[in-house]
């Protein structure tokens, strides 16, 4: 396990947006375990709030797809306005669609999702960033 861990990537902060509040809780435990810092927020303009005041960095916005409130890839679009240098992992419970499909979004997590399936697409979703 020792090894495993010194592979993840530790130390982000990554805001967490889902209107289901026990896998939002879910998300908190998994990631803060794995070294981040997690803010979370139980909608669209909850996020835009967290994203307009939070006073340090912001590494990943990890959001659901659909919500009641909004989208996750209008969310994106606006909380690039407030943070442009954030990357996004969608997460959905959609497993129909494909990754080629128009206005599906590539980065994604599909729901449910065990704490490695997580832990790793986030990892991915950081290192990808960090290297553009």
């Amino acid at each position: 396990m020792a090894n495993e861990a010194s592979t993840w990537t530790t130390g982000q902060t990554i805001l967490a947006v889902d209107d289901e509040a026990d896998l939002l809780e879910a998300v908190r435990r998994v990631l803060s375990r794995r070294g981040h810092t997690v803010l979370t927020a139980g909608g669209p303009a909850e996020a835009l709030e967290v994203c307009r005041t939070h006073p340090g960095r912001i590494d990943l916005l990890l959001t659901d797809v659909r919500m009641p409130g909004g989208s996750g890839t209008d969310l994106a679009a606006q909380v690039a306005q407030v943070r442009p240098d954030l990357s996004v992992l969608y997460m959905s419970g959609l497993h129909d669609t494909a990754d080629d499909q128009p206005g599906v979004p590539r980065r994604m997590v599909a729901k449910p999702f065990t704490p490695a399936s997580l832990g790793e697409a986030v990892d991915s979703a950081l290192a990808a960033h960090a290297g553009r």
